[in-house]
């Protein structure tokens, strides 16, 4: 009896669970927020797959360890995950990076500089296969062992993966659709619940994955999708969209190489140059496509941020058509009339080139005039400095002449190159105004007055001059005449303002010289002068104008001489009065022998 009680009580304190009876725990991860914020933390912000993919391995690795699920030491002995297996969240988490990781592995082979060869893209496909593999167990364990809402994430990212290897496979456009569409609906269900920051990631990622739905209804012939909205689109950002973008700017290049087939010829100042290398014709329309966007009438309405990344790859698919002119110059060989035209084309192209390149400065120059009257406000922008737009307008001098050069350096020049080269003069007189007037204002902010006033003076001859050859000029440009009008008012204005200033600064400089010199003290210190350590409890800037060159009054440098106690000096006065014992008595003679008395 005895010992059926100590049975009973030994079972009480160390209860066996049983499996049949008790009801197992629900996992419960949010994916989405998970991976967006891995994904952005760990390069994806940047579009930086490797370091990703790279992050993926080393968190699997530390998940492996940390849940004794290592697959031997010596030997690999692979270990599978099974609903038995998922006793804890970490095995989930163990199933999702592993998708993860083939799918930034995928994606970091669709960023090769030429775009992947056949054996590579075989390798991408296989990865992005291994993805939907993982990305499916993730489902299916997560709709065992999940809740209700990590299951519904779960299916969304097995259907997005799904979408992702159809769409690359340029194949079963109805399937893929039907998995984008299925990702959709959860994402915009999840978007009503939960926490905001949730519902602002369900959010983004309905709108990250509408482009690929809208290109799949426009493969499949459902919509009427033309080129020009389908860049709209590809300017969106999102990790999601990288491979619509892959698959985008493919679609584009293959319509450019069909327009380029009619393209036969190059048109510039009169000329007309064949073009017989189709990635030369590629790269030359290209360019011209995307100086729509810059010259049009909607150029205006682009933020100055997007017109500078619209120059810079005009400014590459230029230099690609260099490069390939340059190559068909050396296998030319000995034919004349070829590299005549080539020579003639890398001359037109290298034009254009320069053309854009003082468009993008002058498109630097207003950024930076919009700056310039600005004060620090609570976003803390930088204010431009004189000194930069006198920088610029040296680079505008510079790519003019240069521009000037290579138009004039023909033998039989048109009147079309004639005509250029006397606008690159024109152009030229506007900025040497333009510099000349900043580098016053740069002057002035120094305090040189008579610099400043002299600058000024010389700006505005120079904008006079270059307004009268402006205004002679037919068709003329009128925006370059206004700036010039407002330029020589301005230079008017502020040589006035500089020759006053200097007259007041001239009048006060005894009055300014005599307060200097009361101030002056034995310590070396101004005691009326307060700095930031001695008035810490008021509020007043210790900084400055950043629009002025002073320095910070934070604290006195070098810093003054202080009185400190010192050890009395001692002087020995009686030292030159003492008379000491002759001592030649005590000094050791010296003793000479016989034959020094030879030597006296």
């Amino acid at each position: 009896m005895g010992k059926d009680n100590q049975t009973s009580a030994m079972e009480i304190d160390n209860p066996k669970p049983n499996t049949s009876d008790q009801i197992a725990p629900k996992f419960s991860i949010n994916v989405l927020q998970l991976l967006k914020s891995a994904q952005m933390q760990h390069g994806l912000r940047h579009g930086d797959y490797t370091r990703y993919r790279r992050y993926c391995t080393a968190r699997l690795r530390r998940l492996y360890k940390s849940l004794k699920f290592t697959h031997g030491r010596g030997k690999y002995n692979r270990r599978a995950i099974t609903e038995s297996t998922v006793t804890e969240v970490r095995f989930l988490h163990v199933v999702l990076y592993t998708a993860e990781r083939a799918w930034s592995h995928a994606m970091e082979k669709r960023q090769v500089l030429d775009g992947p060869n056949a054996r590579q893209r075989i390798y991408l496909i296989g990865r992005l296969r291994k993805a939907v593999k993982w990305a499916t167990l993730f489902a299916q364990l997560s709709a065992i062992k999940g809740d209700s809402r990590t299951s519904l994430e779960a299916e969304a990212y097995a259907s997005f993966m799904k979408g992702n290897l159809l769409f690359e496979q340029d194949q079963n456009w109805d399937t893929a659709l039907l998995n984008f569409k299925s990702a959709r609906a959860v994402y915009e269900e999840l978007a009503k619940y939960g926490d905001l920051e949730n519902q602002v990631l369900c959010r983004e990622r309905v709108e990250e994955l509408e482009p690929s739905i809208r290109y799949c209804l426009h493969k499949i012939g459902e919509s009427n999708l033309q080129g020009s909205e389908l860049l709209h689109i590809g300017e969106m950002e999102g990790p999601a969209l990288d491979l619509f973008k892959a698959k985008l700017e493919a679609v584009m290049d293959e319509a450019r190489s069909q327009q380029a087939a009619s393209m036969t010829e190059f048109h510039w100042l009169g000329h007309r140059f064949p073009i017989s290398n189709a990635k030369t014709r590629v790269s030359i329309l290209k360019a011209q496509e995307l100086e729509k966007d810059i010259l049009g009438s909607s150029a205006n309405s682009l933020p100055p941020e997007k017109r500078l990344a619209i120059f810079d790859k005009i400014f590459t698919a230029y230099l690609e058509a260099r490069s390939c002119i340059r190559s068909d110059l050396v296998s030319a060989g000995s034919s004349e009339n070829v590299k005549d035209d080539l020579n003639g084309l890398d001359k037109a192209v290298s034009a254009v080139l320069g053309q854009r390149t003082i468009e993008r400065n002058q498109l630097l120059v207003s950024i930076a005039k919009s700056k310039l009257p600005k004060r620090r406000d609570d976003k803390n922008e930088r204010t431009t400095k004189p000194e930069e737009l006198v920088r610029l307008y040296d680079l505008l001098l510079q790519n003019t002449a240069d521009l000037s050069d290579l138009v004039s350096s023909g033998r039989d020049r048109k009147p079309e190159e004639v005509a250029f080269a006397e606008e690159c003069e024109l152009k030229s007189l506007a900025f040497r105004a333009e510099r000349c007037f900043f580098l016053g204002r740069s002057y002035s902010l120094a305090g040189k007055r008579v610099e400043a006033y002299a600058l000024y003076c010389r700006a505005r001859t120079l904008a006079e001059n270059a307004l009268q050859k402006f205004q002679a000029v037919d068709n003329a440009d009128q925006v370059a005449i206004k700036e010039l009008k407002v330029l020589r008012d301005e230079c008017r204005s502020n040589s006035c303002i500089e020759h006053a200033t200097g007259i007041m600064e001239e009048l006060k400089a005894p009055e300014n010289l005599s307060e200097q010199i009361s101030n002056i003290h034995l310590s070396g210190v101004d005691t009326k002068e307060k700095f930031l350590l001695e008035k810490l409890e008021v509020y007043e800037s210790a900084v400055g104008d950043s629009n002025v060159r002073s320095g910070a009054r934070i604290e006195a440098f070098p810093p003054p001489f202080q009185t400190i106690p010192r050890n009395p000096i001692v002087l020995d006065l009686a030292y030159d009065h003492i008379e000491f014992p002759s001592l030649l008595n005590r000094m050791k003679k010296e003793t000479k022998g016989f034959i020094s008395r030879f030597w006296r």
